[in-house]
């Protein structure tokens, strides 16, 4: 997944205008302009369309955390100059406040299976012997999850269309 498709899936599942989203990115520390946010949200085969780079998004995910958990005492976390699956998934684990039976619940949603103990290793440090990196299938059911529960099935559903069948 790109790092633009994991914005625009946020910003739909929260119902995000620009100013929302400039707001996000003033509270993870970085200024963000309207015409910023409309390049970063256009499709990837649109020619006008700016890479939203690693650090944006940290950015972005860190100001997600503020907004709804609140600014925490002392030094704000500087954004990650790398993303990885992982990290996105901590930091939406973090900015939602979820528990590991909420986040299995969220991937049931879409009909996606995971163990807890599966779940549990995409939130160890890398060195540990445990450690499962976080495919983009998994971030992305996740994701889809996400949206089912805020949007609701109606909404979401609307937003895909299945093609016509061909007649025989």
């Amino acid at each position: 997944m790109t790092n633009n498709d994991i914005l625009r899936r946020i910003r739909y599942t929260f119902d995000c205008d620009d100013s929302k989203m400039m707001e996000i990115f003033t509270l993870g520390g970085r200024e963000s302009t309207r015409a910023d946010i409309s390049a970063w949200m256009k499709k990837d085969d649109d020619p006008g369309q700016l890479k939203l780079k690693d650090t944006q998004l940290a950015v972005f995910l860190n100001g997600l955390i503020i907004e709804k958990r609140g600014k925490k005492e002392g030094a704000q976390p500087e954004p990650e100059k790398r993303l990885g699956n992982n990290i996105i998934f901590v930091k939406l684990k973090i900015a939602l406040s979820l528990q590991a039976e909420d986040i299995l619940a969220t991937l049931e949603l879409v009909g996606f299976q995971l163990s807890k103990h599966e779940l549990s290793a995409f939130f160890r440090k890398p060195g540990h012997k445990h450690y499962r990196e976080c495919k983009d299938q998994v971030l992305r059911n996740f994701l889809h999850g996400l949206q089912l529960k805020y949007r609701g099935k109606e909404e979401s559903a609307s937003e895909f269309k299945w093609p016509e069948p061909k007649p025989k």
